[in-house]
């Protein structure tokens, strides 16, 4: 192998990305695609030992699976565990605080998948040199929102009440156990959720597992945030 080449290891949840990614890239001269992978535990397994074996690791945002942290969680540990791996993120997630904890973290070459594939070659090459490389659609979503505090904008009754709903105890649940009224837990969790941005349930629960607010979620979340 041309000493030259980039050596890329692909890792996603849909093997149609995958698939995607190896189109795009094959006519490449700069990129050799040494794996792919889907699910967390997969990534994790075939980085164990063998981080040498690649340069870049362009990743979906992979979501939770048993005994597996995804998303946020799972780059953080990647970030820790090898950090002379150079990451491309690739994905739908347009949840601007979770795109500048992404950055926050290190990870400065993120593209979303609703832009052209075209942008999977520069960010690599991005990646690879220590840059930055930004899609349109990230770069437009980053730019036109303020740099988040996260949580750290919640009273500590709010965050008390939404560490309990993503939980998955519900109002009347909380209610019961802060020996507050039902229209108390409602309210604080109301204005929780303005504070932080976000309009639905599925996206603040979507939005505590990404930020590592819990480590893992409820069978009945996973898919409601699956399906997010």
């Amino acid at each position: 192998m041309n000493n030259e080449m980039i050596r890329l290891l692909v890792a996603d949840d849909h093997p149609v990305v995958c698939a995607g990614i190896r189109q795009t890239l094959f006519a490449s001269h700069g990129v050799s695609i040494v794996d792919s992978v889907q699910g967390p535990a997969r990534l994790l397994e075939r980085l164990e030992g063998h981080d040498q074996d690649f340069d870049v690791l362009l990743s979906g945002y992979i979501l939770p699976a048993a005994g597996h942290s995804g998303g946020l969680s799972l780059f953080q540990l990647i970030r820790r565990k090898y950090p002379n791996l150079n990451i491309v993120v690739l994905t739908m997630q347009e949840n601007p605080s979770i795109l500048h904890a992404l950055a926050s973290s290190g990870i400065s070459c993120i593209l979303s998948k609703r832009d052209p594939l075209s942008h999977l070659l520069p960010a690599i090459q991005g990646a690879m040199a220590k840059g930055r490389y930004l899609s349109p659609r990230i770069a437009t979503l980053m730019n036109n929102s303020p740099r988040s505090a996260g949580f750290g904008v919640l009273s500590p009754r709010e965050l008390e009440v939404v560490r309990l709903f993503v939980s998955g105890l519900k109002v009347n649940e909380i209610a019961e156990r802060l020996h507050r009224s039902k229209k108390t837990i409602s309210t604080q969790k109301s204005t929780a959720m303005q504070k932080l941005g976000l309009e639905r349930d599925a996206e603040l629960i979507r939005y505590s597992i990404e930020m590592g607010l819990l480590e893992h979620c409820m069978p009945v979340q996973l898919e409601e945030y699956a399906k997010a």
